[in-house]
């Protein structure tokens, strides 16, 4: 059993509680995720299975599209809704849309995020939300990420009151956090911010209408149906050259020999021989060889 199965994760479920049920549902063992949501945030979640775990680091690179809903007035110790409230500013708020529109524009880019102290960003060997729930604090590193785009979601000419809400839509890079985009947001606008809601709508090319949820899932199984709701490995290489294996090369690839460059790769950080449509292998630059090329991947089985 290999491939990908787009999964909506719900509310209220860790990712290592979906792969526990995902394993038990298909009676198997290799199963993985390809990065984690919080218990509190719902949606698409690709979950790898069999020889597609092998490729969970490509799903888990690629870039996510999120819906969130801003709160400007209170800032938590979490970041979103579930945390202490650490300052509140309850006066009287007028935020034109302009004014909104270039807080967003300000953050669109690249920038740099300082990891909330409840994550799972290790520091020392430790991860950064058991500091803080012993109440230590230590210090954070500061990472770079893109905001791809970053849309504000209604019409409105004007927010006023002593709490506002508004909703983005958010596209950005690997290891983003959208809790601490909200803070920023919050910033620019001069006040304390925090994310009061979060769906993730997008990850890598898969969007909510490819997923099941676990119940559906079980249906399918149930009915012998599993395969309408699984993707082949192959989804997680789309944005790479595919060459279809032919010749003296083909055992070489499939025994994954050291070999010379092929051109493709002088564009592409990767390429994926391929052989009657399934992958056999995914080769890179080699990195200390001028002019060769390495298997990163290799999947066994395949004849």
């Amino acid at each position: 059993m290999h491939g990908i199965l787009p999964l909506w994760k719900e509310k209220g479920m860790t990712s290592h509680d979906c792969v526990f049920k995902v394993r038990k549902i298909l009676h198997t063992k290799k199963v993985g995720h390809t990065g984690t949501l919080d218990p509190t945030v719902e949606g698409v979640l690709p979950i790898c299975i069999g020889n597609a775990t092998r490729l969970a680091e490509y799903l888990t690179n690629a870039g996510k599209t999120y819906e969130a809903v801003i709160e400007i007035g209170v800032s938590t110790t979490t970041e979103d809704a579930e945390g202490e409230i650490v300052e509140e500013d309850l006066s009287e708020k007028q935020i034109s849309r302009n004014e909104l529109l270039q807080a967003l524009q300000s953050l669109t880019g690249t920038i740099n995020q300082t990891p909330p102290m409840y994550s799972a960003v290790k520091v020392n060997g430790k991860k950064l939300y058991e500091y803080a729930r012993r109440g230590e604090t230590v210090e954070r590193p500061t990472r770079q990420v893109t905001i791809y785009e970053l849309e504000l979601l209604d019409h409105s000419t004007e927010y006023k009151g002593e709490k506002i809400r508004f909703a983005v839509r958010i596209s950005c890079s690997k290891g983003t956090y959208i809790r601490t985009l909200a803070v920023q947001i919050g910033e620019a606008l001069g006040y304390p911010a925090h994310m009061a809601s979060l769906v993730r709508i997008k990850s890598g090319t898969f969007t909510k209408d490819d997923c099941v949820t676990l119940s559906e899932l079980q249906e399918k199984v149930d009915a012998g149906l599993l395969q309408e709701c699984m993707k082949p490995l192959e989804f997680a290489l789309y944005e790479y050259p595919q060459i279809e294996l032919t010749g003296s090369i083909e055992k070489s690839i499939k025994n994954g020999q050291v070999l010379l460059m092929h051109p493709a790769l002088n564009e592409n950080d990767k390429i994926v021989y391929m052989k009657d449509n399934s992958a056999v292998a995914v080769y890179i630059k080699h990195p200390e060889k001028d002019g060769f090329m390495k298997p990163e991947k290799m999947f066994p089985n395949v004849d």
